[in-house]
């Protein structure tokens, strides 16, 4: 596992932001690389939150938003204004405070049929077949992106999109491992002392991570606070 562990929440939303600046500037740094603009994909989740406040506050200016391009792993099948969309959130706490251009971001319509929404992605993500950075979450139960345990065959799915379900038969939609593991960089953000089990058994390879979707993600850098890394 390739770690970097940070006192705490606060330090690795510092260290990650600093980190995604870097990158955006390096790759718009060159002709070739203005041209193509940064593509990124976001995650839901509490951590990301106060990472997008932390942008707004520290990096509104300094970065070149307006040649990003926004993506999300993965959705819930709800609403865009529904207080558990992933693009509101990142609308309220990000895209609504940032000079970037709306014909760059391609969210997943959460309001559509589940099927016919994860074609349609599917088939957008193909003009744009490698992300930048891809930007992770990690449940406690070893999920990521909308990957779960009982569904964990989707992750090697042919699609870049699938329909999926959380346990509890809350319809989402999810990028499968085709798009995240193409990525040039894939980064998991990690917080709270709920998922140090979880991250000891991936990064240990017990047997019981076998089960994780998360487990499937290759070549991926790991931010976690010391909650989390606890049992490391």
């Amino acid at each position: 596992m390739d770690k970097r562990i940070y006192s705490n929440k606060s330090a690795l939303t510092e260290a990650f932001a600093h980190y995604l600046a870097q990158l955006i500037t390096e790759k718009l740094s060159t002709p070739l690389g203005y041209k193509e603009g940064f593509h990124w994909s976001l995650s839901g989740g509490s951590t990301p939150i106060g990472l997008f406040d932390f942008l707004v506050e520290r990096y509104r200016t300094q970065i070149d938003w307006s040649s990003v391009y926004f993506y999300w792993g993965d959705e819930r099948c709800v609403a865009p204004n529904d207080s558990q969309s992933n693009y509101g959130m990142t609308c309220k706490h990000l895209l609504n405070h940032i000079d970037h251009q709306n014909d760059r971001v391609f969210r997943i319509k959460g309001e559509v049929d589940p099927e016919v929404e994860a074609d349609r992605y599917h088939q957008l993500l193909k003009a744009h077949p490698i992300m930048d950075l891809v930007m992770l979450g990690l449940g406690e139960d070893g999920h990521t992106a909308s990957i779960f345990p009982h569904e964990i065959d989707l992750y090697s799915a042919e699609a870049n999109a699938v329909a999926a379900s959380h346990p509890s038969g809350q319809r989402r939609i999810s990028m499968t491992g085709k798009m995240i593991d193409a990525a040039t960089q894939t980064v998991f953000l990690v917080s709270g002392a709920s998922k140090a089990t979880v991250v000891e058994e991936i990064a240990n390879n017990k047997s019981t991570a076998s089960t994780y979707p998360a487990t499937l993600v290759k070549n991926a850098i790991w931010f976690l606070d010391e909650d989390a890394s606890s049992l490391l």
